[in-house]
């Protein structure tokens, strides 16, 4: 009878941990730091910047200028729980577990090599940026897209007729969440959106297998009970039907266990203006984000169509 009472009370820990754990990286995921910089890692020039979200968040990040001003320019949102770099997957406690590392500094310098303006912020609650919780995938985090287009539109450096913008995860979320919101936007890329409902349940089926309906409904309580909306309510694709004449480019992985390719496809068709969507063959949700990274002319010919004069 004892050894029974201890492995229930052992299970039920296990339980707790888990859905806890889950919960805090909807809610307030442990911060990244910045672990380098435009100029050690890719040799780029660059400005330290800070400037405030829609609704005052102080948001801070990078300023990457051009080589001939005034350019065109991206603005790059990272996705969870990352940095404006990207993520280091290297912290078990921090990590969404089965990340894999992602640098975004790459592809900055392939759009600085293009004559664009880059600018990279941290997303509220995320690395040095100011906090403000929950976490909502994309529908409060607008705000901050929204300060950083406006910050852009303040610099004698940046066309502010051409001004474009690419999310990550989280940040392709925030992109499109954006869409209806601006008409400063002339293209976005939004690189494995999701939503979130169907994210959350098929994370749970890879790494719970069936006991993945365990933890669902647990986790959504805490998130709730911490001021989040409901996950059903964060729907992507309505908002992508608002977003007016805006070219969308949209990338997917086809082996992409976490997000999905119908889910993304939703999107699409959607979207008033989406272009042909990219859907590269990959193994790991990772590695969607790594063909952009490894593949820069893809999406670089997309602003190029859009954003030149």
């Amino acid at each position: 009878m004892n050894i029974l009472i201890w492995a229930i009370a052992i299970i039920l820990l296990i339980y707790v941990l888990v859905v806890a754990s889950s919960a805090r990286l909807l809610i307030k995921p442990k911060r990244q730091k910045i672990w380098t910089n435009p100029r050690q890692d890719v040799g780029l020039d660059y400005e330290d910047v800070e400037f405030p979200a829609q609704d005052g968040v102080s948001i801070k990040g990078w300023f990457i200028p051009a080589l001939q001003t005034p350019a065109a320019t991206v603005i790059m949102v990272h996705g969870w729980p990352w940095n404006r770099i990207g993520t280091k997957a290297d912290d078990i406690l921090g990590d969404l577990p089965g990340s894999k590392p992602i640098n975004l500094l790459p592809f900055t310098k392939a759009l600085h090599e293009r004559n664009y303006n880059v600018l990279m912020f941290d997303l509220r609650n995320h690395g040095e940026s100011d906090a403000k919780i929950p976490l909502t995938s994309g529908w409060l985090e607008k705000r901050d897209l929204l300060g950083a287009i406006k910050y852009a539109k303040s610099r004698a450096e940046v066309d502010s007729n051409r001004i474009g913008t690419i999310g990550f995860s989280m940040g392709g979320n925030t992109v499109v969440f954006t869409l209806p919101h601006s008409t400063d936007i002339k293209a976005a890329a939004a690189v494995q959106p999701n939503t979130s409902a169907i994210f959350g349940q098929r994370y749970r089926a890879d790494k719970f297998g069936p006991l993945d309906k365990l933890f669902g409904p647990a986790i959504e309580i805490l998130y709730r009970l911490s001021g989040g909306p409901s996950t059903a309510f964060i729907q992507p694709a309505y908002e992508a039907a608002g977003a007016r004449d805006i070219p969308v480019l949209y990338v997917q992985g086809t082996g992409d266990k976490w997000g999905s390719v119908d889910d993304v496809a939703n999107m699409v068709a959607s979207t008033p203006n989406a272009v042909e969507p990219l859907y590269p063959e990959t193994d790991h949700r990772f590695g969607g984000y790594q063909y952009v990274v490894d593949n820069p002319d893809k999406v670089l010919t997309f602003f190029d169509k859009y954003l030149s004069k």
